[in-house]
């Protein structure tokens, strides 16, 4: 239950980390918006269709910059709610016994 515990401690501290670079990069361009938790091709882009890597390299690779962020994002999520789960499970079995 000890490495458990250090191990949420330092997956919280990772997507810590990860929220604090989303919001950096949400701050380099004002078309990407300032959600943390959507991927920033689901945001309509203004203009006829959507920006390609041709029509704006800079955009388009901060783009998908955000998006590798917010995968990693949703990645260390998941993990520290197994985690958690079997966190919790362990700490239920040492009280209840």
């Amino acid at each position: 239950m000890f490495f458990g515990t250090i191990s949420l401690l330092i997956m919280y501290l990772m997507l810590k980390y990860v929220l604090a670079w989303i919001g950096y990069v949400n701050r380099l361009d004002p078309r990407l918006g300032e959600s943390t938790w959507r991927w920033t091709y689901d945001y309509q882009v203004i203009g006829e269709r959507d920006f390609s890597d041709l029509d704006d390299k800079d955009f388009v690779r901060l783009r998908r910059k955000k998006n590798k962020l917010v995968t990693i994002m949703y990645s260390i999520f998941l993990i520290m709610f197994v985690s958690f789960m079997s966190w919790l499970s362990k700490f239920l079995i040492l009280i209840l016994s």
